[in-house]
């Protein structure tokens, strides 16, 4: 059953709705294997998912900073 405009804006600001702590939620597609080599990593490395991909985000964005001109 397709969601009503009304339903899809409501489902959006449910998403964006901050956490309590600054942080909204948000959500990715990855392929099934990916996932759940992610997920074991997390576990090896007694961390999160969530802690992983914040980590590779903060990086790559600490690396493709733009420079002031």
């Amino acid at each position: 059953m397709a969601k009503s405009k009304g339903a899809e804006a409501k489902a959006d600001k449910a998403r964006d709705k901050d956490c309590g702590d600054g942080r909204k939620n948000t959500s990715l597609r990855l392929e099934g294997k990916t996932l759940k080599a992610l997920k074991i990593r997390a576990i090896e490395e007694n961390s999160s998912v969530q802690k992983i991909v914040e980590a590779l985000i903060d990086d790559y964005l600490s690396r493709t900073k733009k420079q002031d001109k």
